[in-house]
């Protein structure tokens, strides 16, 4: 470092900073001291520089282990950016590539190189290694997203495990470690399967002041409250969904109603997984919609809201996920939409885990997300308390805090609840201690004679729900403990002992019937100003044809009036003030049509000219489907596409059909096999059951040709 007079010289030469982040000088300084370290900083913390500028600063090259392609190419390129000489190696460069690159390193021409866990420990990388260690030296590794290296974290990776041989085969090479989210559990197993010696230590806050987080109930009206929250923010817009399948459907109605979005998931190739990332960092998109394979690692520092339209899958997902927003420092907005259903989906995912220890980890992370959703406590204290850090509450950041509930005093209650949990040995969940304290006859209690205890059935004044409740917020609040191994069991600790000595006083925030507040009444408004909005386009684009002022076709509060009343047909719209026989003449049809595309896409129903329903209206995955059959692909491409079965693809088609949709029906059946099918439905003289006509046909023709040809029966008779 001799010809820099010091770090801050050195920061600004490399990266222009003028100073540090909290944390980061020292972090260096004790790289520069080749001492092992562990590293523990948020998103948007800057710890990528806490590897980087030591880098820059020793002799050798630093390995850098990195989990995802994208994640490299993004480090990389900012590094070249800066003049510093970086590299990657990994699967998207071909064999010449690889050769050219490998051979910059042995000459000692980059300092930082990228590469995955699988490709740094394959047998024919090690011995390349070992070379460079020879030639040029290496000067540290550095394991990015540490934090799979546990099974105990919310992104357990097998092949991480492999890299402790990284000490064995090279003992005096320093390694630091860094995450953005590591419980104190994860944190000890980071240490122990690297082999981490005497290592450094730090732990930043996890406190991301300028992010506001909320919860919102998952209901009909919840895409329209996306939508509005999305026109509203000005900057970058990440959606996170828990399935590929929710991934293409949010993204297909967002781009119907002329949002700029682009999906991102694992089941899109890889060519267009990356070409969709890099427009949306490059704004050329505002909103990618994702499973949770994008972002790890994304240096995008204007992303102003983050929604998880499904419940995500624990709290240290949910931390990093809702960490993309604002990490140049701004405001910025973190929602989760929670509905009961999205529960079932996650715990089926965990049903399919093979392992059960990792079936009990995911459960017990499932339950503390699930608390976070319904908790009524500052959401900063819940989030924190989960990764070991005590926050005092009162945010004014989050939804709980903006909207504080009543608060009552519960501390008798409390006081027998953690006097139970003392009298049990502090050996059982909170269910159990529930059971115990409501006077269940439940055989495992009656077993530990538990029945005895003076706490047994002391709590049948309350349900077992409020029970659960003062469990939940107890552990928030760091009164009582919950053990990390999975089994959830309850512990008790000095603050629990004050209040049992009633030294301490337990406050809780009661839910209670909500009344409707301002912005709930203005969300309810939502839906009036999506279709506000799409009647200004469309009074824009006759005002347009015709050369004159949009106020001249419709005056702006007769427009609001057609978007609260929402006419269906001439008769309710020519009653609408504003609107006399010469504009309802002209108009009326038009904007008409536009209603009723709206009430049809947001499920609502739709009133004819002469009184009578309109059919169900098509659902977006089966528009889905029919967008990608008039594009020209066959029904096994479809199925492939959008990972679903043929015979799905087919009942999708055959109910657009029904309803009247334009679909192509000699494309799916030749006109020669649809007259033979047509003639065995008038032979049995009946199409409610599809097996007889699959029989009569002696098994010749398949269910979907047959439920395609039924649809123009049902069409043409019904």
């Amino acid at each position: 470092m001799s010809q820099f007079p010091s770090l801050e010289k050195a920061l600004k030469h490399y990266f222009g900073y003028d100073s540090f982040r909290p944390g980061q000088k020292h972090i260096v300084e004790q790289a520069l001291k080749n001492q092992d370290s562990l590293i523990v900083m948020p998103t948007g913390g800057g710890k990528s520089l806490c590897f980087q500028l030591p880098a820059m600063l020793k002799k050798g090259v630093t390995v850098v282990v990195s989990p995802l392609i994208s994640l490299m190419q993004d480090q990389v390129e900012a590094l070249r950016n800066n003049g510093i000489s970086a590299t990657f190696l990994n699967s998207s460069l071909n064999g010449w590539q690889v050769r050219n690159r490998e051979e910059s390193i042995r000459n000692g021409h980059t300092k930082l190189l990228y590469v995955a866990p699988e490709r740094l420990l394959s047998e024919k990388f090690l011995p390349f290694l070992d070379l460079v260690q020879h030639q040029v030296g290496i000067a540290g590794f550095a394991i990015d997203e540490a934090h799979c290296v546990s099974e105990w974290g919310h992104d357990f990776r097998p092949e991480y495990r492999q890299l402790r041989l990284l000490r064995k085969r090279y003992p005096d090479i320093p390694v630091m470690a860094l995450t953005a989210t590591a419980t104190e559990r994860v944190r000890q197993d980071i240490m122990q399967q690297l082999h981490l010696q005497k290592p450094f230590i730090h732990i930043a806050s996890f406190n991301r002041h300028n992010l506001y987080y909320e919860v919102r109930p998952k209901a009909k009206s919840s895409y329209t409250e996306l939508l509005v929250q999305i026109r509203q923010v000005k900057g970058a817009v990440i959606v996170y969904c828990l399935s590929r399948k929710g991934v293409d459907e949010l993204t297909f109605k967002l781009q119907k109603d002329g949002v700029n979005a682009l999906p991102y998931h694992a089941g899109l190739s890889d060519e267009e997984r990356s070409s969709n990332q890099t427009r949306f960092i490059r704004d050329d998109v505002q909103v990618i919609v994702a499973t949770i394979a994008f972002g790890m690692g994304i240096n995008k520092p204007d992303v102003r809201l983050v929604i998880h339209y499904d419940l995500p899958r624990n709290i240290e997902s949910y931390y990093q996920e809702a960490g993309r927003a604002g990490r140049d420092g701004d405001s910025a907005h973190c929602t989760i939409y929670f509905s009961y259903g999205d529960i079932k989906k996650i715990e089926w995912g965990i049903e399919q885990k093979t392992n059960e220890q990792e079936q009990m980890i995911a459960r017990q992370q499932l339950r503390r997300i699930i608390d976070y959703a319904e908790g009524t406590d500052c959401r900063r204290t819940i989030q924190l308390s989960y990764f070991g850090e005590y926050f005092a509450g009162n945010c004014g950041q989050c939804d709980n805090c903006a909207n504080p509930k009543p608060v009552e005093d519960w501390t008798i209650e409390a006081m027998k609840f953690l006097s139970c949990v003392a009298r049990c040995k502090e050996r059982f969940g909170m269910n159990y201690i529930i059971e115990v304290l409501r006077g269940s006859k439940n055989q495992k209690i009656l077993q530990n004679q538990h029945n005895e205890l003076s706490t047994y059935g002391i709590g049948k004044d309350k349900t077992a729900d409020e029970w659960k409740f003062l469990g939940r917020s107890l552990i928030h609040q760091g009164i009582l403990e919950q053990s990390t191994d999975g089994y959830a069991i309850l512990k008790l600790n000095a603050l629990s002992w004050e209040v049992m000595r009633r030294q301490r006083q337990v406050f809780l925030a009661i839910p209670t019937q909500k009344k409707e507040t301002q912005e709930e009444k203005n969300l309810k408004k939502a839906g009036i100003e999506v279709l506000h909005e799409r009647l200004r386009i469309l009074r824009k684009k006759l005002a347009d044809d015709q050369g004159v002022p949009p106020y001249v076709i419709f005056h702006d509060s007769t427009l609001k009036l057609m978007a609260q009343v929402q006419p269906e047909t001439l008769l309710a719209f020519g009653e609408l003030s504003g609107v006399g026989s010469s504009k309802l003449s002209q108009y009326g049809s038009v904007f008409i049509k536009e209603i009723r595309a709206y009430r049809k896409e947001q499920g609502l129903s739709v009133i004819n000219e002469d009184g009578t329903i309109e059919k169900p209206t098509a659902s977006t995955t089966q528009l889905m489907s029919l967008n990608l059959f008039q594009q020209g692909l066959t029904v096994e491409e479809i199925a492939l596409q959008r990972n679903l079965r043929p015979t799905t693809i087919f009942a999708h088609l055959a109910e657009l059909l029904e309803i009247g949709e334009s679909v192509d029906i000699d494309k799916l059946v030749s006109p020669e096999r649809q007259k033979i099918i047509w003639q065995a439905m008038q032979k049995i003289g009946s199409v409610e059951m599809l097996k007889p006509i699959y029989q009569y046909l002696n098994e010749e023709f398949s269910y979907g040709e047959i439920r395609i040809v039924r649809a123009l029966w049902k069409k043409n008779y019904d």
